[in-house]
């Protein structure tokens, strides 16, 4: 396909206006977690396991019918687990392409328990119970537009395989219509999830013996994932009882304005951090479409303006910008660049509940790394950096290295 300048997007003719359209849904196509060579979050919170075959059990908590992904009245619950091949490749998530799918080379769905409202926060309980340290914590994913209710359940699967994650995995999916059109439609379905997001992440923050209930997110899920804790703040749950922990937006299609809104609720209490990249080329898109307006995932933060558009907002900036990528667009670049992402997820595995009082004292730094383009993937010694939610002089993951602060944003 020949690239298209953002200055083509701007002709006001209906030929220019259909090349427009076709390029938004090829490059928000790219939300899609379908492929087989889909490259994920490969180091999230610690080492792989990819060479040993595993299962993964996953809580899922979904507005949509999985066949056709249309709007169900009220959310439904299961207990998913999920089979992850021996050879697993970190980042990677096997699947089919022409062959019936196997559980020795791909992902699969080994069994699925249904749960209403009740026994999905006991069997929550039990798993919880007995545990320590960060193993109580919770991760709760909510995936982007164009994802198939599978791919949503893979893709959490593949993230907690890869990582090492000790705590409890849910997963909340919305209705996306898994279709490259369907954009529009998309955008609705996540606005009406909102209050069913909202009580899943203020249930889990109340669950007996919880540790911290932690947000990661993606493209429109970040949009959603804001709004719900911006509704939660709203009604005074904002803390979640003392346990909100991170919040992790991926590539956000959040308008920089109304991020602006949901931090002024959000920002007071949550440790958010974005990963943003300006050569994000789904995100230019849609901020062509929306009128220019700035998205915040496609900030360039080489731009002395556009940094200036962080000054108070307390959230913590990643630059992906020419980081190493296999998506086209672009928009899928955080899941390429792992040691970023490690290094909020070893400040996760860190701080442990019994600190929070402490963590909670200190007011999260603002600051963009500029090493995230440049860093040494985190996993080839296996260990991981002090303080993630810095930059260190030394690659991530290096021995010996001591992060010191980026550059701030004030």
């Amino acid at each position: 396909m020949p690239r298209t300048t953002l200055n083509a997007f701007g002709a006001r003719s209906r030929a220019a206006k259909a090349a427009t359209a076709l390029m938004l849904i090829l490059a928000l196509a790219g939300c899609s977690t379908s492929s087989a060579s889909i490259t994920g979050v490969s180091a999230l919170l610690g080492s792989s396991q990819a060479e040993q075959g595993r299962t993964v059990r996953i809580f899922v908590a979904s507005t949509r019918k999985p066949a056709s992904g249309e709007a169900v009245r009220g959310p439904r619950f299961n207990l998913t687990a999920v089979s992850v091949p021996p050879g697993h490749e970190p980042g990677v998530i096997e699947r089919p392409s022409f062959t019936s799918e196997s559980p020795s080379r791909h992902f699969t769905v080994a069994s699925e328990r249904k749960l209403d409202s009740e026994a999905f926060q006991q069997a929550v309980a039990t798993q919880l119970s007995g545990r320590v340290g960060v193993s109580r914590d919770v991760l709760v994913f909510v995936h982007g537009f164009n994802t198939g209710y599978d791919e949503a359940r893979f893709r959490l699967a593949q993230i907690v395989a890869d990582s090492g994650f000790t705590g409890v995995p849910v997963l909340f999916t919305w209705p996306s219509r898994n279709q490259i059109l369907a954009y529009g439609s998309d955008k609705e379905s996540a606005t009406a999830s909102r209050d069913h997001l909202e009580k899943l992440i203020e249930d889990l923050g109340a669950a007996p013996g919880v540790g911290r209930v932690h947000v990661l997110a993606h493209s429109m899920g970040t949009w959603l994932a804001m709004e719900s804790l911006r509704q939660a703040a709203i009604g005074g749950k904002a803390q979640l009882g003392g346990h909100l922990g991170e919040v992790m937006l991926a590539a956000p299609d959040i308008d920089l304005e109304v991020f602006r809104g949901q931090m002024s609720r959000v920002g007071q209490v949550a440790r958010v951090s974005v990963f943003a990249a300006a050569d994000d080329r789904a995100l230019s898109v849609s901020s062509t479409l929306a009128g220019d307006r700035t998205r915040l995932g496609a900030l360039n933060l080489s731009d002395k303006s556009h940094l200036s558009e962080l000054d108070g907002l307390n959230v913590r900036v990643y630059d992906l910008t020419k980081a190493k990528s296999t998506d086209m667009f672009r928009h899928g670049t955080f899941a390429e660049a792992p040691s970023v992402v490690q290094s909020i997820g070893a400040q996760l595995a860190d701080v442990r509940i019994e600190d929070k009082a402490a963590v909670e004292q200190q007011q999260a730094q603002s600051f963009v790394d500029p090493q995230a383009m440049t860093a040494t993937p985190y996993g080839g010694d296996g260990i991981a950096p002090a303080r993630p939610a810095a930059v260190s002089t030394a690659p991530l993951g290096a021995p010996g290295a001591a992060p010191t602060p980026s550059t701030a944003i004030r």
